[in-house]
């Protein structure tokens, strides 16, 4: 018997945690991967795509070709460049010979408006990071340590529980006086519990993951729209008619009315455009998906340490609506679950409880540590 016992102890003292490490704090995770890769995405496609356009701009040269008259010196030829790239109106007429002009300057503005988009897209991860990651990454901090010493806890309860039972004369009296103690609620440690449940009615964490959500959304669709409007107005004339006789030029007899003019750049600010276009589009569901979340709990990971006779949120049906920050804080933690270190041992004792014949027999942690500790032979069947 003793041979028995000194290994049960030893088997306990090996189910106790570690102290935390100070890494615990730097390596949390404030960001959802699926968050993490929108940003990465949404912010770094725009810059790329633009650093390209720049290079072909720097390695191409000119981006106009503009086809002067014959008479036309070199340096007439590159001053009619330089006068239609820096005006970029169509001078063309409508179906009755009117006159009318057209402005093309939103193909010279094009990439710098791609890095607008770009630091739109990464506002929310600003106001993500400055309003609500503090506050997140204190909750997650308190919550993990929380979790792992309610654990803790329990192993050393199991282990006091041993000695009481060794030294009991009669074990049915201390079965009795454990479900006494168990109904009475002896076992409960209210901290974490009781600061779930203010959790539950605090709302300033869903409210800005809401808001950055909305606004992602709101900037894709925005971008979407103007590369829907470039397309439609502008993105499908390379070629434009450009006129030159302004100024000192404009009493010039042998300078024609209008240049044909081409624009050299044209395909690639198409490619680029059908591109960020497309991607942006297939994200928005993405985004979408990421704000539906918070519409339903997740009880996977609550219900893991509902064996510990500690923690109870779900059995007392605490989970009511599930907009608020606890349920911000619930997908964080699922993020984290490697910090998590006490969720991999509770994780293996449930699937040890789901595999046990007589599942009556366990109801907690504690009665499966007490039966590993070799107290069923004297625990009553029910």
């Amino acid at each position: 018997m003793s041979l028995s016992h000194t290994a049960a102890e030893y088997m306990l003292s090996d189910a106790l945690l570690p102290d935390p490490s100070s890494s615990r704090a730097k390596g949390l995770r404030l960001e959802l991967p699926s968050d993490r890769l929108l940003k990465f995405v949404t912010v770094g496609l725009p810059l790329l795509l633009v650093s390209l356009a720049f290079a072909r701009e720097f390695s191409a040269g000119s981006q106009i070709s503009c086809f002067s008259p014959t008479n036309f010196t070199g340096k007439q030829s590159a001053y009619t460049d330089t006068a239609c790239w820096d005006s970029l109106i169509h001078h063309g007429f409508d179906a009755e010979g009117r006159a009318i002009t057209k402005s093309l300057w939103a193909l010279k503005v094009f990439p710098y408006s791609l890095l607008v988009v770009a630091v739109l897209m990464y506002l929310p991860y600003l106001l993500w990071r400055y309003a609500a990651a503090p506050a997140l990454h204190c909750d997650l901090l308190f919550i993990i340590d929380e979790l792992d010493k309610s654990y803790n806890r329990s192993v050393r309860l199991v282990q006091h529980m041993k000695k009481i039972q060794q030294a009991s004369a009669e074990p049915e009296q201390f079965w009795e006086e454990y479900e006494r103690a168990r109904r009475e609620r002896y076992f409960e440690f209210p901290l974490l519990e009781r600061y779930l449940t203010c959790k539950q009615h605090a709302h300033a964490l869903v409210f800005i993951y809401i808001l950055r959500n909305l606004l992602l959304l709101l900037f894709l669709a925005a971008t979407c729209l103007y590369l829907v409007f470039l397309h439609l107005n502008i993105f499908f004339q390379d070629e434009f008619s450009c006129s030159i006789k302004t100024g000192l030029l404009q009493a010039e007899p042998h300078i024609p009315p209008l240049i044909p003019c081409k624009l050299v750049f044209f395909s690639v600010f198409q490619i680029i455009s059908l591109s960020v276009g497309s991607v942006y589009v297939l994200l928005i569901p993405v985004v979408i998906y990421n704000a539906l979340q918070l519409c339903q709990w997740d009880k996977g990971l609550l219900s893991v340490y509902e064996m510990l006779p500690a923690f109870d949120l779900l059995s007392r049906r605490m989970l009511t609506c599930p907009l608020n920050d606890l349920n911000v804080i619930l997908l964080f933690l699922r993020a984290n679950i490697s910090e998590l270190t006490s969720f991999s041992r509770l994780n293996a004792v449930s699937a040890l409880r789901e595999a046990t014949a007589n599942k009556e027999d366990i109801d907690t942690v504690i009665d499966f540590m007490t039966l590993l500790a070799g107290l069923e032979t004297t625990k009553p069947k029910h």
